[in-house]
């Protein structure tokens, strides 16, 4: 029998959020921080403006709630870089105990379904995790460099240039207001649904992300119409389409909860990104800039929040090797109704 559910307690005492241009352009442009008009962040080389990012969000989260480095117990970082160069760099000036994480775009739902781990269990006082992705350092790792300009067919997604950061705590060690109240989880498992294509990568995601919920459902006994929101990282247009019939082939219809962070970060009409946003930053500031807020507030009562993630290498790609996916899955609650 698979494991059931993780009952946690801890609480996400804040986030911070840093985008690129194009998703300052676009519809949640007001929740994020801090974005830069080039993308580079004052940086020469792209890889080193995606770590720039995960410094200045991670600096913004702690300072929120008057916090730094030595009030911090453990780090965990991660990024589609090889090696997540990107978060080894970026974090490199802190002096706090670090986890390199590699979930690829589910990189923000491991990271906090860690963290809190860690702090319900009692290892830790405060744990953050931090992720990120770029979209021209992507690109010209997966795919193309931007500059050879390669025509993208409409399944492909545009990598989010972004990062996110959590601070997090045990409920009871909370001596503020927490934005979000993490109160269970449920890890992925890696699945192969046959598909080799890295243009088509929320096709790859999403029978992972129905295994996830329909399983998580199962586990706890509930079902779409206890929550507020059931929200995927990225799976995108395409992905998502794919993600809500295979939920409902499981007896779930999840049409009327269901939101997609690759979906929200950009205008689908007028931003030319084909099927959504994709990358760990995409549901890392969807969710910090936009959805925590909300939360806090008690404007949402309680979500489900399912980062996905495309398990590729650059070498796995060129070797036509197939796609696994994997979904880790949070439900976050408001601190309001508690």
């Amino acid at each position: 029998m698979k494991p059931a559910h993780f009952k946690l307690n801890a609480a996400i005492l804040s986030a911070a959020t840093v985008v690129g241009h194009k998703e300052h352009e676009g519809p949640l442009s007001a929740h994020f921080d801090f974005y830069s008009d080039n993308d580079r962040f004052g940086q020469k080389t792209w890889e080193g403006a995606e770590s720039e990012m995960q410094r200045m969000a991670l600096a913004a989260a702690m300072g929120k709630v008057d916090l730094d480095e030595q009030d911090m117990d453990l780090l965990f970082a991660g990024d589609l870089l090889n090696q997540c160069v990107g978060s080894a760099y970026g974090l490199l000036s802190y002096d706090i105990p670090y986890f390199g994480l590699y979930g690829a775009c589910s990189t923000c739902a491991e990271g906090l379904l860690l963290a809190s781990a860690m702090v319900t269990a009692g290892f830790a006082a405060k744990s953050a995790a931090v992720t990120s992705s770029h979209n021209a350092a992507a690109e010209r790792q997966f795919r193309f460099p931007i500059e050879y300009g390669g025509q993208r067919p409409p399944t492909g997604q545009w990598t989010v240039t972004g990062s996110g950061a959590f601070v997090l705590t045990s409920v009871e060690a909370a001596v503020r207001p927490p934005m979000a109240l993490v109160t269970e989880g449920m890890a992925g498992i890696v699945l192969d649904a046959g598909i080799n294509d890295a243009n088509n990568m929320g096709a790859a995601m999403a029978p992972a992300a129905q295994s996830t919920l329909s399983r998580y459902f199962r586990s706890t006994g509930t079902s779409p119409d206890d929550y507020d929101l059931i929200v995927t990282g990225d799976l995108g247009w395409e992905g998502g389409r794919i993600f809500c019939d295979l939920m409902s082939a499981e007896g779930y219809d999840i049409t009327r909860q269901y939101q997609d962070c690759g979906q929200m970060i950009f205008t689908k009409n007028t931003q030319d990104t084909h099927s959504g946003g994709s990358g760990c930053g995409c549901s890392a500031v969807v969710l910090g800039g936009y959805l925590l807020p909300k939360l806090a507030s008690g404007e949402i009562r309680r979500m489900l929040f399912m980062a996905t993630g495309a398990l590729m290498s650059p070498d796995s790609i060129k070797q036509g090797n197939n796609i696994p996916g994997v979904g880790h899955l949070l439900c976050l609650e408001s601190p309001v109704i508690r």
